[in-house]
């Protein structure tokens, strides 16, 4: 009888010890009950990184606050005076800015719907088995590994040149004629290049999903009667939301900073018809030599990115783990 109490209890004792083993590791994972210098221990190989992130992003923003509040024109030495905030006012009061903003807003929720669009059907054709599947998926690839500045270049002028490309001799054939693309529709072609290039990246992010989803699912979904498009719209689709939410985001992202496009195909023209915001910032430092301006614009750019994307990373947070990101 003693030989079994003292079993127990030694079995509940490795039972305690076991638990509270277990909550120790959790505590640890979650940072709780960690001593500063574990922490620093921890976190110490990280700061690197860290203070390199800090000199090559925030010191050069800081610099361009303080830029932001000086009149000063590149051409003319000395030309350097503390205004204050009159650039900010300048830009508000600038007609053509918001004209431009509204070209950036444009052609950031065209190329990234229509490429998210695009990218979706090209991802539920590879994602079912024929010949050649491989080497299909690696040609539509092929667009997004170009560089920029190449790709603008095929466009202007192999494709869209209103002379010599390809597009207008296909319409010759069929009894069209010449048609100046880019001079008659700016920034709807440099839409359709960016879209070209886009494409690819939301296909690969929404197949990676659509590979992802468990095929029991479907197959059980199938087994109780349901069609293509019921598959697609209950099953399909609520699962591919967090991967094509994330494409979004991320291109709208990159779109934001689009320049070499702009610069090569139209170069913002005619007028500012194609120009965004970072062309329009770069026209006004480098063409039009005003830097406080300039400066003034390129804050008021990242501070409205800043805003956007955050909101847009915390819905893609929440959508990947089902919780609020912690502020």
């Amino acid at each position: 009888m003693t030989v079994t109490s003292d079993t127990s209890a030694a079995g509940a004792g490795t039972g305690e010890e076991a638990v509270a083993e277990r909550v120790r590791r959790i505590k640890e994972a979650q940072g709780v009950g960690v001593s500063r210098a574990e922490a620093w221990r921890r976190r110490g190989p990280l700061l690197p990184a860290l203070i390199f992130m800090i000199i090559v992003t925030q010191i050069p923003f800081l610099f361009t606050l303080y830029y932001s509040t000086l009149s000063w024109n590149l051409v003319r030495p000395g030309s350097r005076q503390f205004v204050g905030v009159q650039n900010y006012v300048a830009v508000v009061k600038d007609s053509q800015f918001w004209s431009v903003a509204g070209n950036t807003v444009i052609l950031i929720v065209g190329v990234v719907l229509i490429s998210a669009f695009l990218g979706l059907l090209l991802a539920l054709l590879l994602d079912r088995a024929f010949l050649g599947r491989g080497i299909v998926r690696t040609l539509l690839i092929t667009p997004f590994l170009v560089t920029p500045v190449a790709a603008a270049l095929i466009w202007k002028t192999t494709i869209l040149d209103p002379n010599n490309g390809i597009l207008n001799w296909l319409l010759s054939l069929v009894g069209i004629g010449r048609v100046d693309w880019i001079g008659q529709f700016p920034l709807t072609m440099v839409m359709v290049e960016l879209i070209w290039q886009w494409t690819p990246f939301m296909m690969l992010l929404i197949l990676a999903g659509l590979q992802s989803m468990p095929r029991d699912i479907l197959e059980a979904g199938r087994v109780d009667g349901a069609g293509a498009f019921s598959l697609f719209r209950e099953l399909t689709l609520p699962h591919l939301r967090r991967f094509i939410e994330l494409g979004v985001v991320l291109g709208a992202i990159y779109l934001m900073n689009t320049f070499d496009a702009i610069y090569m195909m139209t170069q913002g023209g005619p007028g500012i018809a194609s120009a965004n915001l970072p062309f329009y910032i770069y026209q006004r430092a480098f063409l039009g030599f005003d830097m406080g301006q300039a400066a003034a614009m390129g804050v008021v750019v990242v501070i409205f990115t800043i805003i956007i994307a955050n909101f847009a990373l915390r819905l893609i947070f929440k959508s990947f783990t089902g919780k609020e990101e912690a502020a």
